[in-house]
């Protein structure tokens, strides 16, 4: 997915400024700070907008990160959302949760009047259409987005000084090679880091595991970082490469009051099984599965948890979902703000079948050779 996890990272650098912002430098920081959030922001104006969360009372929140296949490697259309995290906060709780979501997830795309591809509502409606179609298919309220680019991504990693990493298989990508083993990474390498596939036996959900671990690497660099300097180099990065509707004291509330919901993260992976419906390839959900990854961020938002899946009463189970009787594969991650010590949320499903996988023989992978 081609726009990944960056997005987490623009999560980060907002972060990360609020923190410095809010702390050593504030008076230095806050006026190029505030002034480069107003720059990226963008309201989004939803029909369906089932927001309550109140940042500045320190209230849990959710928030949709997304990134787009484009901005680098000559790529300058809108692209769809390839990469999709929605993440949870709740300081009371001190955790925070990171579910990634499958780009070929069969879904209603909401505003649409149909069923097709996660990864379609953004190309189809942008921000709004992803938004809703999301929220429908989690069934909670998101309460806030952000969106980077592939460039946003580079520039960010490198305004950081790097991150360290665990590379588990050798593999090359767009001239960028690296060997298994822990490395630490510039933007171009861990660009490709975030986006090989082929290489890995675990295929897509093997990425997406590489992709929560950079952004996890990222959060926490910002996170133990000082100086003004520092600081300017990720407003610098996200600039020109970001969007979101998040304020510049909404910034400063989750930099200063929400540093409590990072010293435990869970992360989890929303996947189904594949499918060829009409000769294209699709994720089929588990209703255990999804009401499982529904359960969970209810409870981090303090919402009523449910015994079955809403969505069944608007959608056709038949064709939309599989019966299944388990739940989302998870791993959590707990340490101190400042801590870069080569994590690695490596851990694999053995009943998992890669769903990037086709059997030349029989099916084509209709995404293969189109990026991430």
């Amino acid at each position: 997915m081609k726009l990944w996890k960056k997005i987490v990272v623009t999560l980060i650098l907002l972060i990360n400024v609020a923190a410095g912002a809010g702390t050593y430098y504030f008076a230095k920081v806050t006026s190029d700070a505030s002034s480069a959030v107003n720059s990226i922001r963008k309201t989004i104006d939803r029909d369906s907008d089932n927001s309550t969360a109140d940042i500045n009372n320190n209230e849990p929140f959710s928030i949709l990160l997304m990134g787009t296949d484009t901005g680098d490697l000559g790529r300058t259309e809108q692209g769809r959302s390839d990469s999709m995290m929605v993440v949870t906060l709740n300081p009371e709780q001190k955790k925070s949760t990171i579910v990634s979501l499958e780009r070929d997830i069969l879904t209603e795309i909401v505003g649409y009047g149909g069923e097709d591809k996660l990864n379609a509502a953004y190309a189809y409606g942008g921000t709004k259409m992803a938004m809703d179609t999301i929220e429908n298919l989690l069934d909670i309220p998101l309460d806030h987005y952000v969106v980077i680019n592939m460039k946003g991504l580079k520039d960010l990693v490198d305004a950081v000084g790097g991150i360290t990493v665990n590379n588990k298989y050798d593999f090359e990508l767009d001239g960028i090679s690296l060997t298994a083993g822990k490395h630490t990474l510039n933007g171009e390498q861990a660009l490709a880091f975030a986006r090989y596939r082929y290489e890995d036996p675990d295929g897509d959900i093997g990425r997406q595991k590489r992709q929560r671990q950079v952004v996890t690497k990222i959060l926490r660099k910002v996170m133990s970082m000082d100086g003004v300097s520092n600081y300017r180099k990720i407003l610098k990065a996200v600039q020109k490469n970001a969007e979101t509707d998040l304020t510049w004291d909404e910034m400063l509330d989750i930099g200063t009051n929400y540093l409590p919901a990072f010293e435990n993260i869970e992360q989890k992976q929303l996947q189904g099984t594949n499918q060829i419906i009409n000769e294209i390839y699709y994720q089929i959900l588990g209703t255990s599965e999804l009401l499982d990854v529904q359960n969970t961020l209810k409870e981090q938002l303090g919402i009523q948890t449910s015994d079955t899946l809403p969505n069944l009463e608007d959608s056709d189970q038949a064709q939309l979902f599989n019966n299944d009787g388990g739940t989302a594969t998870s791993d959590t991650y707990s340490d101190s703000y400042g801590t870069d010590n080569g994590y690695d949320s490596s851990y694999v499903d053995p009943n998992y079948v890669d769903p990037n996988y086709v059997d030349p023989n029989t099916q084509y992978d209709p995404n293969y050779g189109t990026g991430y």
